[in-house]
């Protein structure tokens, strides 16, 4: 088990550190990394929206070491592990493929949204602020970029649809599989709050543009967030135990 608590940990630092090290200024595809360049896609959040990153990294970061100097040898905290080292394994050179192959970063995010969703279905109960909710709030957004991603690619390549359509189909995507992974974990409200920044961001880069976009954005959050409520409302999370 401490073995695998050390692998965790140095993925999660691996990944903290490759992000913003290989490619700071990522904020989404490049137009022209398309067949048909992607200027202004209505399904892209607006820059601030990546900003969640940061949170991200430094709470998985703080989640694995608290698990390798305290829980190393817990078999609560151990089925979570191969799965979510999966995803940050993945994820450490997913920005330098992503600015390279937009086709096969969309590959790589759908693997690691799986990984990190059967990581969290597998988390423990206790220590819920170190284990479950970093953790949801990765897979989280996980879910958010995945579909903006494939509707990038579907409205890059001209495949039936345009931006607009596809941009409707990405929100709606991300919306039912939310919906899906909130009735797998209940107890893990940052899982939906982390697919409604992802949304909000759609939202705000379209305002005052696209209202049709803005509208099924925002329903989405209102959506997302009473199933967040309702999270926190039954499956009370439980206090920090030393």
């Amino acid at each position: 088990m401490r073995m695998k608590a050390i692998f965790a940990f140095v993925a999660a630092l691996a990944f903290a550190v490759a992000g913003p090290l290989l490619a700071p200024d990522f904020r989404g595809y490049r137009p022209h990394d398309f067949p048909v360049p992607q200027l202004n896609a209505p399904i892209q959040p607006a820059r601030y929206a990546f900003a969640i990153w940061g949170v991200i990294y430094v709470w998985l970061v703080v989640s694995t070491g608290f698990g390798l100097l305290r829980r190393h040898s817990a078999e609560d905290w151990d089925a979570h592990r191969w799965p979510l080292i999966a995803a940050l394994v993945i994820g450490t050179p997913w920005l330098t493929v992503a600015t390279l192959s937009p086709l096969l970063a969309t590959i790589m995010i759908f693997v690691m949204l799986v990984c990190a969703l059967v990581a969290l279905e597998k988390s423990p109960v206790l220590d819920p602020w170190l284990a479950r909710a970093p953790i949801a709030l990765f897979a989280g957004w996980l879910t958010a970029a995945a579909f903006v991603s494939l509707s990038l690619i579907g409205s890059g390549y001209k495949i039936i649809y345009g931006q607009i359509g596809w941009a409707y189909f990405g929100m709606l995507g991300a919306l039912i599989f939310a919906v899906v992974g909130c009735r797998m974990r209940p107890d893990a409200p940052l899982y939906p709050v982390g697919v409604a920044w992802g949304l909000l961001g759609i939202a705000v880069n379209n305002w005052n543009d696209r209202w049709g976009i803005v509208a099924v954005a925002l329903l989405s959050v209102l959506w997302l967030l009473a199933y967040a409520l309702r999270g926190w409302r039954r499956h009370e999370m439980e206090p920090f135990h030393g």
